[in-house]
């Protein structure tokens, strides 16, 4: 086998944006002084006079996305998850949720693998957030070819779009066969005995832990979901009525991302436990970025060892 190819999803959106920017003409990039970590620069070298640096002042860059998004634009809003998410809220939420514009946010530097920025940077409760935003679409690609391919869905559905990237380098698991759709989750794995639903750079953990539990003789089911709204509510419920147990992993606060979007469906529709891998009530800390998420159980050996003890206790 050749060596794995990594890397960050963020790279995959600046690289997107790029090449979509040929097809549509009215696509537009702003960014918040951060265009050389968003990788948004690989556009404003392309396209200077569709970039717009809006300066460290995301509520600002916001209103603005939101005020092209009624001249007819395709703006993507760029900027680090804690600020497009948590700086920017009140204005995502009313001057484009609201209405209903068509603003695509671009959130990169999610979660944990922030690393060395630390806690006021490892933004760990965006997904919470934007899933309360009516009419709001969010997607959270597993690697650079889902990634790519999930910017390209924002450009053609109609409608706000908050999408999150990361900062560190992961393994590419898809393959150019790949067909992103939005809102339907992917099987990656088939299995029996549990199902495993991760998002974003936890997929990739899943898929080791799935290996690590068929050494053991357990039948692990894995499931990608990077559509967390609107969520694949017919293959959750197939999962749980097939599987009778699953096991969520993402790399967001345990409060009001995935795991609870996937409880929230099974509660109402096709009950079974659910246990759910995630940050729990507490802030991170700065540290590398693969000893933090070991630290905070985000490791195909934590996701195995949880599933194994679930399973047990089914």
């Amino acid at each position: 086998m050749g060596d794995v190819i990594k890397k960050a999803t963020r790279d995959s959106y600046g690289e997107a944006l790029t090449e979509l920017a040929k097809e549509y003409e009215n696509l537009v990039v702003l960014d918040a002084d951060l265009a050389a970590a968003t990788k948004t620069a690989i556009f404003k070298k392309a396209y200077p006079d569709r970039f717009f640096d809006c300066g460290i002042a995301e509520e600002n860059m916001m209103g603005v996305a939101a005020g092209l998004a009624t001249c007819g634009k395709i703006p993507f809003a760029s900027s680090f998850a804690m600020f497009s998410a948590g700086r920017a809220y009140e204005i995502v939420r009313n001057s484009i949720g609201y209405p209903h514009l068509n603003v695509k946010i671009g959130a990169t530097h999610a979660g944990i693998s922030v690393g060395e920025d630390g806690a006021t940077h490892q933004c760990n409760e965006d997904i919470a957030l934007m899933r309360t935003i009516p009419g709001m679409t969010i997607i959270n690609p597993a690697d650079d070819i889902e990634a790519k391919q999930a910017v390209r869905s924002a450009v053609e559905m109609e409608g706000p779009v908050y999408m999150r990237f990361g900062r560190l380098a992961v393994p590419v698991i898809n393959d150019e066969s790949y067909k992103f759709e939005l809102g339907k989750g992917v099987v990656l794995r088939e299995g029996s005995d549990v199902t495993i639903i991760a998002t974003g750079l936890m997929v990739n953990e899943a898929v080791q832990a799935h290996d690590m539990l068929k050494n053991q003789g357990i039948s692990a089911r894995v499931v990608n979901i990077h559509t967390i709204k609107p969520i694949d509510r017919e293959l959750i419920c197939k999962c749980a009525e097939e599987t009778g147990l699953i096991v969520t992993a993402e790399e967001h606060s345990v409060i009001g991302g995935l795991g609870s979007a996937v409880a929230e469906v099974v509660t109402e529709s096709c009950p079974v436990r659910v246990v759910k891998i995630g940050v729990n009530d507490e802030y991170g800390y700065s540290g590398p970025a693969l000893d933090l998420l070991k630290k905070f159980g985000l490791s195909a050996e934590n996701i195995a060892e949880v599933t194994a003890k679930a399973l047990a206790e089914k």
